[in-house]
């Protein structure tokens, strides 16, 4: 399998430039690896590094667009300031993206950003839920109609320790292998979960398909076991990037990530065509949403 991993020497988070090779490598699924793009913590953030500064039956501590911190435990004064150091990873984030992809900027919409102090490898989840299985990222309560989905992460681990993900085959071929497999959409079942609330607007068929594929992949233990895949440690101090509705990842090991999610309508990247809505309208011979 080619390699799906493009490593870049930036070590300064405001010296960003586009590159076309880069652009057109990330838009093809790849993953962006920054090994010298630390995020430095402040002396008074060291302290921050605690799985208890996550609340009680919660995963992530999540800051919202308009400020509001969710899922954080302690006083006041925590919360400031794990707020604070969660807010200063978004400027430097959104700082990192402007610069590399200047083109995205009047397109792109803020979602939250989140910080997990959680180990992965002791979390337990149902099969459908377990990102240490491959899969893309797609939600079943949240239809986006095709909407791109890209993350920058940053390895914030004060003892050295990577984060351990698989990196897997192109969409096009994750497509290719489990659209066959996938359930037929029905119209009339995705009206009846928007009137169950189940999902929070209709669900597309393009929503459907990736829920197919990312449901077929994560079932498939065979696929997980056998299929082309690259095993990446992320080091501790470094930074990467991706569109994680393309890029076929698991997440094995890890703990003290920060990641910043920003969303994109697919007509405003470089190449429309190399999104997955294009991908799969393509496969299937038909629009999709």
């Amino acid at each position: 399998m080619e390699t799906q991993l493009v490593e870049i020497e930036l070590a300064d988070w405001s010296a960003a430039k586009p590159n076309d090779e880069w652009i057109a490598a990330l838009e093809a699924g790849k993953v962006l690896y920054f090994p010298r793009l630390a995020f430095d913590l402040l002396p008074e953030e060291r302290g921050l590094l605690t799985p208890e500064v996550l609340s009680p039956g919660v995963r992530n501590i999540s800051l919202n667009s308009d400020g509001t911190l969710k899922g954080a435990a302690g006083d006041e004064a925590v919360q400031r300031a794990v707020g604070a150091m969660v807010l200063r990873f978004r400027e430097q984030a959104q700082q990192l993206i402007h610069g590399l992809l200047p083109h995205y900027t009047p397109a792109l919409r803020l979602a939250p950003t989140s910080y997990r102090p959680a180990q992965v490898e002791t979390r337990v989840q149902s099969w459908r839920a377990d990102d240490k299985r491959l899969h893309v990222d797609s939600f079943p309560s949240r239809p986006n109609y095709g909407e791109r989905i890209l993350r920058v992460f940053t390895n914030a681990n004060p003892d050295g320790l990577p984060r351990v993900w698989r990196v897997g085959e192109p969409f096009e071929a994750v497509a290719a292998r489990f659209l066959p497999r996938a359930k037929p959409y029905v119209r009339w079942q995705a009206k009846l979960l928007r009137a169950l609330r189940v999902t929070k607007s209709l669900r597309s068929e393009y929503d459907h398909l990736m829920l197919q594929l990312h449901d077929g992949m994560k079932s498939d233990l065979e696929y997980q076991k056998t299929s082309p895949q690259l095993t990446v440690p992320f080091a501790a101090g470094s930074v990467w990037v991706c569109f994680s509705d393309q890029t076929s990842h698991a997440v094995m090991a890890g703990q003290y990530m920060l990641e910043q999610t920003l969303h994109l309508a697919p007509a405003k990247q470089y190449n429309p065509d190399s999104s997955p809505l294009a991908i799969l309208s393509r496969l299937t011979g038909r629009n999709l949403v």
